[in-house]
């Protein structure tokens, strides 16, 4: 049976957290393998509407074991407020299981995440402040914090003594803040520490033997390909591998075991924070789509850059991660639309660039090549099989088809759970 692997295929907030709900009453279990708080997925459920940030939004569906695994950053006083929220809503949250290695974000983390934003002035990242890449940072200095230690005193005080012997110079010395005290950091984390025990788990195992027992596993990044700390555009980027290879080295699931690749694309772009956007769009339009699509942060409310479909990059996503099937999502969002163009290369000094440049420079530079399409001017949001779109409609999604590296399997038609077009199925 097969692990299936969701992707960001732009630079976040496609609506990855709908196409796992799409595929949710055939899987077992949906897995977050990287990332941290720092990002969210909305899912609509009837009139009911949930914004989920560090849980995997498999939680919502009855039956499936949500995973949390190694390869995240966890704010454990966010995951509990998530979890109560949504007990408070009456959905069951008992199924969840943690990593043991999943690493901790702690109030140093978030501190110095923001006091080095703000030191960057102009040369700013646009972090969310939630201290994401410090605690990732640790991570590779090997100095963070597991879940697994907090079950564990004497271990915990040495890890946060050694992390802050270095931390506190700098919030001292450099940022002017107070130090930051062992015995609270330890006191804080040592208060979860019970309530979270029973949620603990080897999840790698877990899923090796959920795979070997014929389960379906489906992986679902956080973030987006163009977000990816090695793949995106750096240094605008997240601190995680939000491409599919990190949805093995996330998780403890060899690669040989992951057989399809779900990218998730919008019939737009949009993204967050600082770095190139070829096809940003400063006029009414980016303005309207904006507006009509509801283009603010799940998790920071922030308003989103947005702009033109973007084929190079959406090519570039296949190449990276094995796409093997797009989702596109609010292609309703264009129903009013005369014409919409579709950004098919780049110019770069001058010269025609029909792939994403390897050079941030070239990139930051590139100008967009359009391609005009017909819109539509239908709405399209009660249509349920392709041959019922709009012949326009149709049209526009053969073409970014054609463009962007693999079939496009299924179309969003609207915010709703079951506003989607199938034309391929996404298991079989």
């Amino acid at each position: 049976m097969p692990a299936i692997v969701i992707v960001g295929a732009q630079w976040g907030d496609e609506g990855k957290g709908k196409a796992t709900d799409l595929l949710g009453d055939r899987i077992d279990y949906v897995v977050k393998f990287n990332g941290g708080n720092n990002a969210g997925h909305t899912v609509v459920i009837g009139d009911e509407k949930y914004a989920l940030h560090l849980l995997p939004s498999g939680i919502l569906t009855s039956g499936v074991v949500p995973v949390i695994s190694n390869g995240v950053v966890i704010d454990i006083e966010v995951l509990f407020h998530e979890l109560e929220a949504l007990q408070a809503r009456g959905i069951d949250v008992s199924r969840l299981l943690v990593s043991a290695n999943a690493h901790v974000i702690t109030q140093y983390h978030r501190t110095i995440d923001k006091v080095t934003e703000r030191f960057l002035g102009k040369r700013q990242i646009g972090t969310t402040g939630r201290g994401i890449g410090p605690a990732y940072a640790d991570k590779i200095n090997r100095v963070g914090i597991r879940i697994q230690d907090l079950f564990d005193e004497n271990i915990l005080r040495q890890k946060v003594e050694g992390a802050l012997d270095q931390k506190n110079h700098l919030l001292v010395k450099v940022f002017n803040r107070r130090a930051i005290t062992v015995d609270e950091i330890v006191a804080d984390l040592l208060a979860y520490a019970e309530r979270l025990r029973p949620m603990v788990a080897d999840t790698a195992l877990v899923l090796n033997e959920a795979l070997d027992d014929g389960k379906i596993v489906l992986f679902e990044g956080g973030q987006a390909t163009m977000l990816d700390v090695d793949h995106g555009t750096y240094p605008f980027v997240t601190s995680s591998n939000a491409t599919s290879g990190g949805a093995a080295t996330g998780s403890g699931v060899a690669p040989n075991r992951l057989d399809r690749v779900i990218g998730i694309v919008k019939a737009y772009t949009t993204r967050v924070g600082a770095g190139p956007f070829p096809t940003e769009l400063f006029d009414e339009s980016g303005d309207y789509l904006r507006s009509k699509g509801f283009e603010f942060g799940t998790t920071t409310g922030r308003p989103r850059r947005v702009g033109w479909y973007d084929a190079p990059i959406a090519r570039y996503a296949a190449r990276i991660n094995g796409v093997t099937d797009f989702v596109l999502t609010k292609l309703d969002i264009l129903d009013d639309l005369a014409t919409i163009p579709v950004c098919v290369a780049y110019e770069v000094d001058g010269v025609r660039v029909d792939e994403v440049p390897v050079s941030q420079t070239d990139f930051h530079h590139a100008v967009p090549i359009y391609e005009e399409f017909p819109g539509w001017q239908e709405d399209i949001t009660g249509v349920r099989r392709f041959e019922d779109l709009p012949k326009n409609a149709q049209d526009y999604v053969l073409a970014l088809e054609a463009m962007s590296g693999s079939r496009i399997s299924a179309i969003g038609v609207g915010p709703g759970r079951d506003a989607i077009v199938v034309r391929h199925d996404l298991v079989d």
